[in-house]
């Protein structure tokens, strides 16, 4: 009787133990299943943004036969520096297009003709005549900067097979495209004016040079702010603050800061920074002092979670040779909680990087051409840069966001890349 007992609680044991098996089996393929869900839409995510923003970093060119004599330009042969600049190149650039298409007559027709090149066409062949004065007075084969319409239809977003009333690029512009194209008139270059110009109503003209200066002021700002500061104020409620409810009202206060929108950060600048310090609007400084107050819980987080890491014989060994406290922290502690406390400084940064909602509320929303020299000029910067193109109905728009947002995906794996990379470094060292 026994033995048939501890037969049935055998196979009890058996048939339980299989069934916990089974459902860990079960937990480990949902475990995966889910990864593989997030790695599918990531996927996704990253395949369209890049889809749309790879024709950002092209544009196309067409060559131009322009006639540079004086009378079309409305000056004399012998014009001055600033009559040079003030010469009529527009109307040098209409004239060859009219001559380049002898049978355009009609003004409709002329003011689409005139719109297969950027409006700022003229500036960039008035910047060749003043480099080189001896192009007046005659006729030179000039590559100027296609119109964004025209360069969709050039890089093949926009098809002929489209109805007229669904596309931008009228029949007629289609048809002198295909000419110039097989004339040899048309060529697709690197963008570089994406990287060297600020922002411009016209998509062809558009770039993100103002907001990576914005960018890079303002992070800068942030990090002379926010690391030291952060840092110091995890060194002492860690190693020096009494245990007390002073100290652990402020631990869960900093704990709640971190789960603060961010908005409400950029309602406390305004109305502090700006509307009664009177510090300058729309200024990497303020930006910088708005995003250093954001990121000061994510550090002082990290910082003491990497102290607290920290093995207590350390500090035992050092207190036992005779070294101070401070001796203790500054000597000992803070070296081996480097990694940690970098890694964690970094992450706050590239989310700094990434905010845009505290810096629209100080006004970085600006239209903002020329570069910044200091933390004080106005300025935007690349997740306000997004949201301002993300909001414009051309679609050559439409690319320069999604290349937008590559370029800072990119500073943001950079940055994540370099906390793996110190955090290695030191933990070797």
């Amino acid at each position: 009787m026994s033995k048939q007992s501890s037969s049935r609680a055998s196979a009890a044991i058996r048939a339980s133990l299989k069934k916990r098996y089974a459902r860990e089996r079960r937990f480990q393929w949902y475990g995966r299943l889910a990864v593989l869900i997030g790695f599918v839409f990531l996927f996704i995510l990253l395949a369209d943004i890049v889809s749309k923003g790879t024709p950002a970093f092209t544009q196309h060119y067409i060559r131009v036969s322009v006639e540079l004599e004086p009378d079309v330009l409305g000056i004399e042969r012998d014009a001055t520096r600033d009559q040079i600049f003030n010469a009529n190149y527009l109307g040098a650039i209409r004239a060859s297009l009219r001559a380049m298409f002898p049978d355009v007559t009609g003004r409709k027709e002329k003011q689409q003709l005139y719109r297969l090149l950027s409006i700022g066409a003229e500036y960039n062949l008035r910047d060749m005549v003043l480099k080189n004065p001896g192009l007046i007075g005659h006729t030179s084969e000039i590559w100027l900067r296609a119109h964004a319409e025209a360069g969709s239809y050039l890089k093949g977003q926009v098809t002929a097979d489209l109805p007229e009333s669904d596309r931008k690029v009228k029949d007629m512009q289609v048809a002198w495209l295909d000419q110039l194209r097989a004339q040899g008139r048309t060529e697709s270059r690197f963008n570089t004016t994406f990287f060297t110009q600020g922002d411009s109503r016209e998509p062809e003209m558009a770039g993100i040079r103002v907001a990576l200066y914005g960018s890079f002021f303002t992070l800068l700002v942030t990090f002379a702010i926010a690391f030291p500061i952060g840092v110091s104020a995890a060194v002492y409620l860690e190693e020096f603050a009494p245990r007390n409810r002073l100290t652990d009202l402020i631990e869960i206060n900093i704990n709640n800061l971190a789960a603060v929108p961010s908005i409400v950060f950029g309602l406390l600048g305004l109305a502090v920074f700006i509307n009664f310090f009177e510090l300058p609007r729309s200024a990497p400084l303020v930006g910088g002092i708005v995003l250093s107050l954001m990121t000061l819980p994510t550090i002082i987080i990290t910082s003491r979670a990497a102290i607290q890491a920290v093995s207590p014989s350390i500090r035992q060994a050092a207190l036992g040779v005779g070294a101070s406290r401070l001796q203790t922290v500054t000597h000992h502690v803070l070296p081996v909680a480097m990694p940690g406390i970098l890694t964690g400084s970094i992450i706050g940064m590239a989310q700094a990087l990434g905010e845009s909602a505290p810096l629209l509320m100080i006004g970085m929303v600006a239209f903002i051409m020329d570069a910044p020299a200091g933390v004080t000029d106005p300025s935007t910067v690349l997740p306000v840069q997004i949201f301002l193109w993300a909001d414009s109905p051309e679609r050559g728009f439409t690319e320069k966001t999604s290349a937008a947002i590559m370029v800072l995906m990119g500073f943001l794996i950079l940055m994540n890349g370099l906390a793996v990379y110190l955090r290695r470094h030191f933990e070797k060292k």
